[in-house]
């Protein structure tokens, strides 16, 4: 595996890297990337928000990264003493997204040396590895497996009989993918996962008892998938789960038999989706969501965190609650239920009053 050095970089090079001009020196040596309270003259930080700028005169960073209209709206409201500001800066249309660029310079992902095979790797000669991909410590890889050009299996993973890593997709250590689990091209897979589970499938007899239910389908994962440490992905009883291109699963999420995830949709740690449930592209759903199964969602959803998805939600937008509800609704209701203990002081107080003017009728 390769390990990272530290780049160095001129001001006119990243200007030239994000498309930005430069406001000072464009000679400064940039070596490694801070926050802006705490960077150093080496150092490259960004700011993307007025909120920011008083740190801008004090910072000590080597250059910042300045979106363009928060500098000309200092400027023009005079939020900021230009004169104040030594440090140079680099005029950009969106500073994070530019910050974000660089960070890929400095840091690019980690890599393996194409066509390693760990001596300690167990192949079977059944199955079809690429000459340029990568095969770490401890791996297995099972029988029919395909594995295409420049895939990296770090250490200790596992495929079952014939899964399929596709190109350029980096699995990371102790991952577990189940028989016949699909991945597509320029996937990463985080440390721990485990694809292609058994879903939670159990018949119940009248005393109580469980029968198993075979789960005979598989998971897909479509190309540029990202699955965080830890998730689980169950394989559908027949068919498939599939999760669609481009989705992005945080640490702890699990994902049920036979769910199928939208294009580009997004879902924070520790949120669940029970089985046979589909979601729309483009969805959001965010910490501790819990989703029901047999429903779905249209495109273009987002739901706050902890909240619980109870059906299907036709139209786009943001949902929040248990049971979720649309986002302004929910916020009324949660007015409305602070406001009971005085309501109910306010009636109390007045059936006193009802009673007492009972007592003093004739």
């Amino acid at each position: 595996m390769n390990s990272h050095s530290s780049p160095a970089f001129t001001l006119q090079e990243i200007a030239a890297l994000v498309q930005g001009s430069v406001l000072g020196s464009a000679d400064v040596s940039i070596t490694g990337i801070q926050r802006l309270e705490t960077a150093l003259s080496n150092e490259l930080s960004f700011l993307n928000s007025e909120a920011y700028l008083k740190f801008l005169p004090m910072s000590k960073a080597g250059a910042i990264l300045v979106s363009r209209h928060v500098w000309e709206g200092a400027q023009s409201a005079a939020k900021v003493d230009v004169a104040a500001v030594a440090t140079p800066l680099i005029l950009v249309d969106d500073a994070y997204r530019a910050f974000v660029t660089v960070m890929q310079q400095f840091y690019p992902p980690l890599t393996m040396t194409p066509g390693l095979r760990h001596p300690s790797a167990v192949i079977h000669p059944l199955a079809v590895v690429h000459p340029s991909a990568s095969i770490g410590p401890g791996c297995t890889v099972d029988a029919g497996c395909t594995i295409d050009a420049h895939a990296m299996l770090y250490a200790n993973v596992s495929l079952y009989e014939h899964v399929h890593v596709g190109e350029h997709s980096v699995i990371h250590a102790n991952v577990v993918c189940s028989t016949g689990t699909i991945i597509g091209k320029r996937c990463i897979i985080h440390p721990g996962a485990v694809l292609g589970a058994d879903g939670f499938g159990f018949l119940e007899n009248q005393d109580g008892s469980f029968d198993k239910i075979p789960q005979v389908g598989v998971v897909e994962l479509a190309d540029d998938v990202e699955v965080g440490a830890n998730c689980t992905i169950d394989r559908a009883a027949v068919g498939k789960t599939y999760v669609g291109k481009g989705v992005k699963l945080d640490n702890l999420v699990h994902i049920a038999h036979g769910v199928t995830i939208g294009d580009n949709t997004a879902m924070a740690a520790q949120a669940g989706v029970s089985g046979s449930t589909t979601l729309g592209e483009r969805n959001r759903i965010a910490g501790q969501v819990g989703i029901v199964g047999h429903m779905s969602t249209c495109a273009d959803v987002v739901v706050e965190a902890q909240s619980g998805v109870s059906k299907s939600i036709t139209s786009p937008g943001h949902y929040f609650g248990s049971p979720a509800k649309e986002h302004r609704t929910a916020l009324r209701m949660e007015a409305a239920l602070r406001q009971l203990p005085d309501l109910l002081r306010e009636v109390r107080d007045l059936q006193r009053e009802l009673a007492e003017l009972k007592d003093k009728q004739p």
